[in-house]
């Protein structure tokens, strides 16, 4: 089967999942990867994606099936009075809930209530529980900057929740009109980073942090709300489903978006204040495509553009600071919100920023880190294990020939353009066998190419210029070490060692040229064997956790 009709058959596959899914048909999952085990691990990982998607698709257009409530204000719902408090007008809505301006009768004071979508009979219990989720989340932070929580009914067919009502605007629509101005946008952020500070304390993440969700009342001062996704460090893990994506894409950090690149934790929300802060100084979310799904992807794949290539005049300082919050590894990012918050203190107090000076910790964390790239390595553990032998073979038989004095180029030749030419297109055959091809795998396949070709390439310079075979062999170990180099770049920061210790093969081919061709092949072929080995490993632990999750 070719690549092209792998991926027509895994797109049919995941069409079929989204229909099952808008028909309430769930679970279905774990039966289609067992039907298709060749294309599990892809259907797993791009289900997450897909899910969301589809979830942000519902949001979008109004919401979730079956909803009761219509849209305030009209005629027949003006009025309507639930467990004493009137509904006045609706002024928002999201994918749980609507948000409405009400009136409690008995006190005669204004407040914000969010009804569930779903009522009555139509309302799950597992909605009803992550719904209530929400208000005990809601319940445990107390802070100036936090939307203070009133009360919660759940009871005959109802559940709501009654908040403050806040005079004024979302910040998302201040930043419709465009950027804010530096100094506004840290004055805003920066009391916001200290009350999830605060509410990370408490034990309780928001992770839907997003321009929405922050109000500015007619004081200017900015409060955080809608705690609909928040988790307490201490919830019941069956509120969230096995392998869900919850948050919204433009603002989501890697490790929501897809469930192997880690837990979610207080950084996770550093991200979501990042991404905050990127629209604040360019108008737009740090990443933005024409559905929910690209979106994730460019979360899970690329870096963002720097602000202040989108807006010259935002300033440095803040655009480091964004950029910080935004790193795909977590441990890259602030260590914790209140960290932020001193960032952007120091921006307003004109003192000097962590962000612009990184320390040794931070220098090693990014240059021997993984990347977010790291993960392909597992598709190529076996491959590069083979590699590392197939190194062994070639290089062996050509210091077998060079200790039996065999001097003609042919032989060498033969064996580096034709021998390895074909283990070449074995290798590559082998690997499109296992599933659909990443952008990233197939740049490092040209690197790995670039290797072989040099080896030919020396070996041709050799001839054509009339030498003894091999007496450019430290050649090999200057054109791989800068290739070990360039993986360490794109993967992690391991490479780096590699690259450290292929270099070092270049005295020693010198010291010692009879010995050239096993000195080189050892050294690079122990790189790729324990390359290939961690990564092996990694892939059998992950398959593990996913044959444990099904049981």
């Amino acid at each position: 089967m070719s690549e092209f009709e792998r991926e027509e058959r895994l797109a049919a596959i995941l069409n079929g999942l989204t229909e099952d899914h808008r028909a309430g048909r769930v679970g279905r999952l774990d039966e289609v990867a067992r039907s298709n085990p060749d294309l599990a691990d892809q259907l797993r990982e791009l289900w997450d994606a897909a899910w969301v998607a589809e979830e942000m698709g519902r949001t979008e257009t109004g919401g979730a099936r079956h909803s009761t409530i219509p849209s305030l204000p009209s005629p027949g719902m003006r009025g309507t009075v639930l467990h004493g408090y009137e509904l006045m007008e609706e002024v928002g809505r999201g994918g749980m809930g609507v948000v409405y301006r009400a009136l409690q009768i008995a006190s005669h004071r204004i407040v914000a209530i969010k009804r569930m979508r779903n009522t009555g009979e139509l309302a799950a219990p597992a909605e009803i529980n992550r719904f209530l989720n929400e208000a005990m989340a809601q319940a445990r932070v107390d802070h100036p900057n936090i939307v203070p929580l009133y009360d919660v009914v759940s009871e005959d067919g109802e559940s709501f929740i009654v908040m403050q009502y806040v005079e004024g605007l979302t910040l998302a629509k201040r930043l419709a009109e465009g950027p804010l101005p530096d100094l506004e946008a840290a004055k805003i952020l920066s009391p916001i980073c200290r009350a999830l500070h605060y509410a990370h304390g408490k034990g309780v993440l928001h992770r839907d942090l997003k321009p929405s969700n922050i109000l500015i009342d007619r004081d200017g001062r900015p409060l955080v709300g809608d705690f609909g996704l928040a988790k307490r460090v201490d919830a019941d893990a069956s509120l969230t489903p096995t392998g869900a994506v919850l948050g919204t894409p433009g603002y989501m950090a890697p490790e929501q978006a897809a469930s192997n690149r880690g837990p979610v934790t207080p950084r996770t929300d550093v991200y979501g204040l990042g991404a905050i802060l990127y629209q604040m100084l360019t108008g737009r979310p740090p990443f933005l495509a024409s559905t929910a799904f690209d979106t994730l992807l460019l979360v899970l794949e690329q870096d963002p553009v720097s602000p202040r290539a989108l807006n010259p005049r935002a300033s440095a300082d803040l655009e480091m600071i964004a950029l910080k919050c935004l790193h795909k590894a977590p441990e890259l990012r602030y260590q914790s919100a209140a960290l932020l918050a001193d960032d952007l203190d120091a921006f307003l107090s004109g003192g000097p920023v962590s962000a612009r000076s990184m320390g040794l910790f931070d220098l090693a964390a990014r240059l021997l880190g993984e990347t977010h790239h790291a993960e392909v390595l597992e598709n190529w553990g076996g491959l590069w294990m083979m590699h590392s032998a197939a190194l062994l073979v070639f290089f062996g038989l050509a210091n077998f020939l060079l200790l039996r004095g065999v001097a003609s180029h042919w032989p060498y030749l033969f064996l580096f353009t034709i021998g390895m030419g074909a283990w070449a297109s074995i290798f590559w055959s082998l690997r499109r066998r296992g599933g659909p091809i990443t952008f990233i795998e197939r740049l490092l396949a040209h690197v790995w190419g670039a290797g072989i070709v040099a080896i030919n390439l020396t070996f041709m310079i050799e001839w054509l210029m009339g030498l003894p075979v091999f007496t450019l062999a430290p050649i090999l170990g200057i054109t791989n070490g800068m290739l070990f180099m360039i993986k360490g770049g794109i993967l992690a920061g391991s490479f780096y060692f590699q690259a450290a210790a292929v270099f070092l093969t270049i005295p020693l081919m010198i010291w010692f040229p009879r010995f050239a061709p096993l000195i080189f092949a050892s050294v690079a072929g122990l790189c790729f064997f324990f390359t290939g080995l961690n990564a092996f490993r990694r892939s059998r632990k992950r398959r593990r956790l996913i044959e444990a999750r099904q049981d």
